[in-house]
């Protein structure tokens, strides 16, 4: 695979919002194996001349077949902010997923239990009994039937370890590419799911802050078009 390069949506002096490519890990890659952090730290190296440790943190994480909105924090008083907002579940988050067949219910409320299974790197849907489980809710809306598939929205409610990918393919309706998660269907570089958009308080403005990724090359298959996207505008803080 070619080496890709950082596609950055937004930045000022305490945050960085980059749109992650498939299958690159965001952070905790082998040592000669690239992730998105240390693509992040080399970028804010360049553009600033820093010879020295760069921090970053970062405070969403996606999975590494998975594309879209990255968010990481410029210092630690942005980092702490940002955890306590998504901790508290003040952030909203928006997906779009290409799943195969024609969805049905177009519309629904999920809600199930988790409960990760570490020994195969799998999630599972469990009781709330069940030692380990954590509840997991999000809602979805079919945008557009495609042929023997869907592309639905997804609001993330909760966010739980491979939570979009488990909830849409226990219904029936697995993520193209998923073969994880029983897909049958491929696609051209990792799986059909992409974290459309962000909605935050910037941690030091306090203004809200939308953040959006266009959709990148390998859902140009699909047929889907990426009109009007809105991306966030850099601003030029010097706070």
């Amino acid at each position: 695979m070619a080496k890709a390069q950082l596609q950055v949506l937004y930045e000022d002096n305490h945050l960085l919002a980059v749109s992650k490519p498939a299958m690159i890990a965001t952070m905790g890659a082998a040592p000669d194996e690239p992730s998105l952090l240390a693509m992040a730290r080399a970028y804010i190296r360049r553009k600033y001349r820093k010879p020295g440790a760069v921090y970053l943190g970062i405070v969403s994480r996606l999975d590494a077949p998975v594309t879209g909105v990255v968010l990481i924090a410029r210092t630690s008083k942005a980092a702490a902010r940002l955890t306590q907002a998504f901790a508290g579940r003040k952030v909203e988050k928006q997906y779009w997923a290409v799943v195969e067949g024609d969805i049905d219910p177009p519309e629904l409320q999920c809600e199930d239990y988790l409960r990760k299974d570490d020994r195969h790197r799998r999630v599972h849907t469990t009781t709330s009994r069940a030692n380990g489980a954590q509840l997991a809710r999000l809602a979805y809306r079919k945008l557009r039937t495609l042929a023997g598939a869907s592309l639905v929205e997804v609001e993330l409610q909760t966010g739980r370890k491979h939570q979009i990918r488990v909830q849409l393919s226990t219904r029936g309706y697995p993520i193209l590419g998923d073969e994880k998660y029983g897909a049958r269907r491929g696609f051209s570089l990792g799986i059909a799911l992409h974290s459309r958009r962000l909605l935050i308080e910037h941690p030091v403005r306090n203004t809200p802050l939308e953040i959006v990724a266009p959709l990148p090359p390998s859902w140009r298959g699909l047929g889907i078009r990426d009109d009007a996207v809105r991306t966030a505008r850099p601003a030029n803080d010097e706070s």
